[in-house]
């Protein structure tokens, strides 16, 4: 697990963010290929559509754990059982295409848990756009006229400029995926930015490492790597290595990965620090890491 140097992480100073899913929105192996990568035995080679999930432990309720769960794609209900899944405090989306969205009726059960428990809907957490998306694709779920009984018990919520669930503030960062605004999140010691093709200047001050500051900056860093080949609407290796080099993380951790790479061949390549994840992999990172904004002004007032 990665985690910040020279600090010991308890409880209740860490979170751990587990990889659902690193491939693409086709998934590794690929329908009718033969490649490589495709036929790989490396369990790592295999990849399902791209989620995270978040999880922590409050200090002031030590029985009490946390759940975020990024993004619901269609391979979702997998992925909940690999994870052993039982309940979800929230959901925040990255975007509305059908990777990140199309296992949004998979939260059913865990939708009615969690009204039983707080007596509210599950919170969806999205931007305008993915809204749009979502009202007229589940219709059946967010329509006031639906009469589904068993649709999801969810709510969507505006992002706003940002989400406070117990202890933990996730803070939308701006990135584009071709000419497609989309939603990235820092929180925390962590930031996931998948989808990406581009990264705003603006953006970046919310993701800057600040290595030098164990109070501040990033423990983990996860950006998407498509492949090594240009395409017009994802990073390629080479794009997430120089942007992971200047945002300097700790640890960056690459997703969104095509059946162009294989696991081991291309992390012999990557340099210290970069590497491929995998599905099913977790990693620690630290709950009161201050955001780049915030550690750059404390920093400057010391």
């Amino acid at each position: 697990m990665s985690a910040a140097a020279g600090q010991s992480l308890t409880p209740s100073t860490r979170a751990v963010l587990r990889f659902l899913g690193t491939g693409t929105s086709m998934g590794v192996p690929t329908l009718a290929c033969d490649c490589e990568v495709c036929t790989s035995a490396d369990p790592r080679d295999r990849r399902l559509r791209p989620s995270v999930l978040v999880q922590w432990t409050e200090a002031t309720e030590p029985d009490r754990q946390r759940t975020v769960l990024i993004d619901t794609g269609p391979d979702f209900r997998e992925q909940a059982l690999a994870a052993d899944l039982r309940e979800l405090d929230a959901v925040l989306y990255t975007h509305s295409h059908a990777d990140h969205i199309l296992g949004l009726d998979d939260l059913r059960p865990l939708s009615y848990l969690h009204q039983a428990r707080t007596g509210e809907p599950m919170p969806l957490y999205v931007s305008e756009e993915t809204r749009a998306v979502m009202e007229h694709v589940f219709s059946y779920t967010f329509s006031p006229e639906s009469t589904y009984s068993h649709r999801a018990r969810v709510a969507l919520r505006q992002i706003g400029d940002g989400v406070t669930i117990g202890s933990l503030r996730f803070e939308p960062v701006t990135v584009l995926h071709g000419a497609m605004e989309i939603v990235g999140w820092r929180f925390g010691g962590a930031a996931y930015l998948t989808d990406v093709s581009a990264i705003p200047e603006a953006s970046f001050a919310q993701l800057h490492g600040l290595s030098d500051d164990l109070n501040g900056g990033l423990d983990v860093l996860v950006l998407s790597a498509l492949r090594h080949k240009p395409h017009p609407s994802h990073a390629t290796v080479a794009q997430a290595i120089e942007w992971a080099q200047r945002i300097g993380a700790r640890q960056t951790w690459l997703t969104h990965i095509s059946h162009d790479l294989g696991h081991q061949v291309t992390n012999q390549s990557l340099p210290k620090g970069i590497e491929l994840a995998w599905d099913g992999l977790s990693v620690e990172f630290r709950l009161n890491a201050e955001f780049g904004s915030s550690a750059a002004q404390n920093k400057q007032a010391e």
